[in-house]
C-alpha cells in the first residue's frame, strides 16, 4: 500500500485532494490542517508522499521539511503553492522538495507529480532498505572487528593494521577471519560492498 498525506489549512483544498485521490485504488491518505497537527501526529516509520501547502498558520511548509529532515523522516514532498511564486518553488526545492504544484492545482498534473514521486520513493526505499541490513550486519561486529574493516576500507595490509592496533599479524588474521564470518561474506570484495551499502566508507 502506498501512503500520501496532505496538510493543508485550507479545508476546500483538502477536500478537492482527497475527493481526487480516493477514486485510486491501494492509496492510503491521510489528511492534516496544519504543520504542527502532521508532525505531532505521525510516527518514525512512517513514510510516503507528502503533499504540502506552503502558506499556512505556524510552522510554514519549508520549515515542516526542515524539521522532517532533522527527525530523518522518508518523505519525498510536493510543494503546494501560491500561482507564479517562482522565488517560493526554488526555496522548496532547495530545502528537499521533489517538486512543486501552483494551486489552482490541474488534476492530471497533480496525479502525473504522484507517479513520479511514487516511482522515486520506491527507488530510495530500496537503496534505504538496503543500507539498513548492510549496518545490521555490521553491527555484528566486534569493536576490534570494525577497527579491522576500517583498516582494509582504507587499503591497508594486515602487517599495517597490525601494527597500528598493537597486535600481532596472525592476531589480525584471526579477527579478519571472524569478521568475513559475521558479516557473512566470502570474499574482501563482498566486505567492501558491504562496508559501502552502509556507507561506512565511500567508494573511490
Amino acid at each position: 500500500m502506498q501512503s500520501v498525506y496532505i496538510v493543508d489549512d485550507d479545508q476546500a483544498v483538502r477536500q478537492s485532494l482527497h475527493g481526487l485521490l480516493s477514486e485510486r485504488p491501494n492509496l492510503v491518505i491521510r489528511v492534516f490542517a496544519s504543520g504542527e497537527s502532521f508532525l505531532e501526529n505521525i510516527e518514525a516509520s512512517d513514510s510516503g508522499v507528502l503533499l504540502l501547502d506552503y502558506q499556512m498558520p505556524g510552522r510554514n511548509g519549508i520549515e515542516v521539511m526542515r524539521e522532517l529532515q532533522s527527525r530523518k523522516a522518508t518523505f519525498l514532498t510536493i510543494m503546494l503553492t501560491g500561482q507564479g511564486d517562482i522565488s517560493l518553488a526554488v526555496q522548496a526545492m532547495k530545502a528537499g522538495a521533489t517538486d512543486f504544484l501552483e494551486k489552482p492545482y490541474d488534476p492530471h498534473h497533480l496525479l502525473n507529480l504522484l507517479d513520479e514521486a511514487f516511482a522515486r520513493f520506491s527507488e530510495t526505499s530500496g537503496i534505504a532498505e538496503r543500507r539498513e541490513q548492510a549496518r545490521a550486519r555490521i553491527a555484528r561486529l566486534s569493536p576490534r572487528e570494525h577497527e579491522v574493516l576500517m583498516g582494509l576500507i582504507e587499503g591497508r595490509p594486515n602487517k599495517v593494521i597490525a601494527h597500528q592496533l598493537d597486535l600481532s599479524p596472525r592476531t589480525v588474521e584471526i579477527y579478519r577471519a571472524n569478521m568475513m564470518e559475521k558479516l557473512d561474506v566470502g570474499s574482501l570484495s563482498e566486505a567492501l560492498r558491504l562496508a559501502y551499502a552502509a556507507e561506512v566508507a565511500a567508494p573511490v
